[in-house]
């Protein structure tokens, strides 16, 4: 079996438009995206070595963990207490995660309802080797419920700032 040995770019080659070699080891990535300006950031983690899966990468419980506290955080000023997740309407990983990168969690509302509110995140990558570049890796819907002290769902009290 041949195995090729890539050497890593040094500072120099780095900023070169010149590659040094025509072959390489990574994988495909998709092209590096704009940050939302629509969304509220509401959380930057790390995953660390402990997060992956035998795959070297970070296991998606871990990240659909990251994903629930990010998309509580917007609707918890709305809620005034107690609330639950009742619903993950669809999560898309889209790219895998890596030890090292810094993810950002950018998060909105897309409905309030009586006692339910619907929130859509969105997660992109700083990858590790590359600050500055953003890669979307994740999307999720999700919708929490008011509750009270028991567990049932309670009605949302609508003002000003939630119409």
């Amino acid at each position: 079996m041949f195995t090729q040995i890539v050497p890593m770019p040094t500072e120099s080659s780095h900023h070169s438009s010149t590659p040094t070699s025509t072959h390489t080891t990574t994988p495909l990535t998709a092209p590096a995206v704009a940050l939302p300006i629509d969304k509220e950031l509401v959380l930057k983690v790390i995953p660390m070595p402990a997060d992956c899966n035998a795959n070297g990468d970070i296991f998606g419980g871990w990240v659909m963990a990251q994903v629930d506290l990010a998309g509580s955080v917007v609707p918890a000023r709305y809620v005034s207490g107690r609330m639950a997740t009742v619903a993950v309407n669809q999560f898309i990983f889209k790219q895998a995660v890596r030890v090292g990168d810094i993810l950002s969690f950018f998060a909105e509302i897309t409905r309030i309802g009586n006692t339910s509110v619907t929130v859509q995140v969105e997660v992109y990558a700083e990858r590790y080797h590359s600050q500055k570049n953003y890669v979307k890796v994740t999307e999720a819907s999700l919708t929490y419920v008011a509750i009270d002290d028991m567990g049932r769902p309670r009605k949302i009290e609508k003002t000003q700032d939630t119409m």
